[in-house]
């Protein structure tokens, strides 16, 4: 849902997510003047809240510097109301809304001094955030790692979310998981009977509570079959086999090539009176079936409810039940699976012939109008980096996992900052890493189009723009064209990561400066030139508020 009021010279347009609601504030020259920043104030009008006529203050971490340094004053960045620390940006986002709920915000523009604020009331604008129970698409973030700021100053932030015999760990993996793991989970206990197929293709099987319900599917008498990842000397291959050892052996079949099963999707069948098995949905997204997966790692799954696309997955799928090996598949990927581009929802599945899903994701960056966000791991094709690179028309923005660091884009400059504060930075807890297997936190593989246009494009999948996973790996992805309520979760969540690395970014930056220590608020309105100069601020500022 997306809504823009104006009031005062002041605007506010809001994109809701199912987690998150982002924010674009906007004004007139004459308001711009001696403007302090904004505050923003919330209401919760549904049954969470006890008192839904309230209005609350959204929080900011940065407040003004004070004139006289006070005594056993705190260092560290705390949230504080926005009426008393506004927001100096044109870009904000709430990430404590519920999905499916309605919401009143409004903004209000500060001005005045630091020690006498004044205020000018903006517009208010009723909106409900995006539901993850209903509807064709059905998409959950977690919270993971990323979020690590907020989980340590939790009750449980000092808990290993993996070690059950502490009390907190189970309230620590639903903080993190974010309801992630209960959509795997709710997919595949709607498979309820005998009249019901599941299909699992699966890179990592770790998590016994996913493989128990999948016995129980059996149990019903669901008609299950299990792909997984077996390549010979792999030690994932030994995980997945010793985790799947409670599967019936005829409903598990080895996924033995020379390269990666990379897979992590599923597909939900139901008979019909002619006893045929009808695909009705598919869940893709990039969670592997682990702890990591599920809670460590920033992760996305993503439920669709449209049996064109279930059908293309299940035709791939029984390729794979019966394929001896790479050369099969991609034989058959590049016969039965053309890329649909005319089409608004439509599979790429790989491996693939002649880097045919390549050109297509480097010809739908060069035909962005306006805006771009990448997020993946380890190294693309270089084609679609130069694609990125010679889009100096649009918004760019970008986050990379390279196992040890996080590589932020934006614009055409970039940022990099350690995947793991071990230490702290003056403001900052100190991040747990308890449990985590390897150092990869953030493992989205999606690309955002157009964002603030009527034509969003979505990419979504396994396939990591790479390459191997091009022309040698088992991967997918799907292409969701002109659908506004995806690309505005998938870009609230985008951003949720990109501010978090960027914010971190900063502080480190201004930690290396020893003249000033720790960021503050400007005292006036020269915090506002940069969004009314040429430049990303500026865009921003125009596009997200159209």
């Amino acid at each position: 849902m997306r809504a823009k009021k104006t009031k005062n010279g002041i605007s506010l347009k809001l994109y809701t997510g199912t987690t998150s609601v982002l924010m674009s504030f906007n004004v007139t020259d004459a308001r711009r003047k001696g403007l302090l920043g904004f505050a923003v104030r919330r209401k919760d009008k549904h049954r969470r809240n006890k008192h839904p006529d309230e209005w609350r203050w959204i929080k900011a971490m940065l407040r003004f510097k004070p004139k006289k340094k006070r005594k056993n004053a705190s260092k560290k960045y705390r949230p504080t109301d926005t009426n008393i620390a506004p927001i100096q940006k044109f870009r904000w986002s709430d990430y404590a809304v519920y999905a499916n709920l309605p919401y009143s915000y409004q903004v209000i523009a500060v001005y005045g001094t630091p020690d006498n604020l004044e205020y000018v009331m903006g517009p208010t604008i009723k909106i409900k955030t995006e539901s993850l129970r209903s509807g064709k698409h059905q998409v959950v973030f977690n919270r993971a790692v990323a979020a690590s700021q907020a989980y340590a100053r939790k009750p449980f932030g000092k808990t290993n979310p993996d070690d059950e015999s502490d009390p907190l760990h189970q309230d620590a993996r639903d903080w993190l998981t974010r309801g992630l793991r209960q959509k795997i989970e709710k997919f595949i206990k709607s498979a309820k009977d005998d009249t019901y197929a599941l299909d699992v293709a699966i890179y990592e099987m770790e998590y016994d509570g996913i493989v128990d319900l999948l016995k129980k599917a059996h149990e019903k008498g669901v008609k299950l079959n299990i792909v997984y990842h077996a390549r010979k000397k792999d030690p994932q291959t030994a995980d997945n086999e010793k985790h799947l050892k409670p599967i019936v052996k005829k409903e598990k079949t080895p996924r033995v090539t020379s390269a990666i099963f990379h897979q992590k999707f599923m597909i939900l069948s139901k008979k019909n009176a002619k006893g045929q098995y009808i695909p009705k949905s598919v869940l893709t997204g990039t969670a592997n079936f682990t702890p990591n997966g599920l809670w460590r790692q920033a992760n996305v799954v993503h439920v669709i409810r449209d049996k064109k696309l279930a059908k293309e997955y299940s035709i791939l799928f029984a390729q794979l039940l019966q394929s001896k090996g790479r050369g099969d598949t991609k034989k058959h990927i590049n016969k039965n699976h053309p890329l649909m581009v005319d089409k608004d929802l439509f599979p790429s599945f790989s491996p693939r012939s002649k880097f045919v899903d390549i050109d297509l994701l480097e010809t739908t960056i060069r035909q962005a109008q306006s805006e771009l966000f990448l997020c993946s791991t380890f190294r693309m094709h270089p084609r679609i980096t130069q694609a990125i690179k010679d889009k100096t028309d649009i918004i760019r923005y970008g986050l990379q996992n390279n196992r040890t660091s996080i590589t932020g884009i934006h614009r055409n400059k970039s940022f990099t900052v350690p995947a793991i504060l071990k230490n702290g930075l003056e403001g900052f807890l100190k991040e747990s890493t308890k449990g985590q297997k390897g150092n990869i936190l953030i493992h989205l593989k999606t690309l955002i189009l157009d964002f603030t246009t009527e034509n969003p494009t979505v990419i979504v999948g396994s396939h990591n723009f790479s390459k191997p996973a091009s022309s040698t790996n088992d991967e997918n992805f799907v292409v969701i064209k002109g659908n506004t309520s995806v690309a505005d979760i998938y870009f609230g969540e985008m951003m949720r990561l990109y501010d978090h690395y960027r914010f971190r970014f900063n502080v480190r930056s201004k930690k290396k400066n020893k003249k000033r220590k720790k960021l503050y608020l400007k005292p006036d309105d020269s915090w506002t030139n940069p969004y009314f100069k040429p430049g990303l601020k500026s865009e921003e500022r125009v596009k997200l508020n159209r």
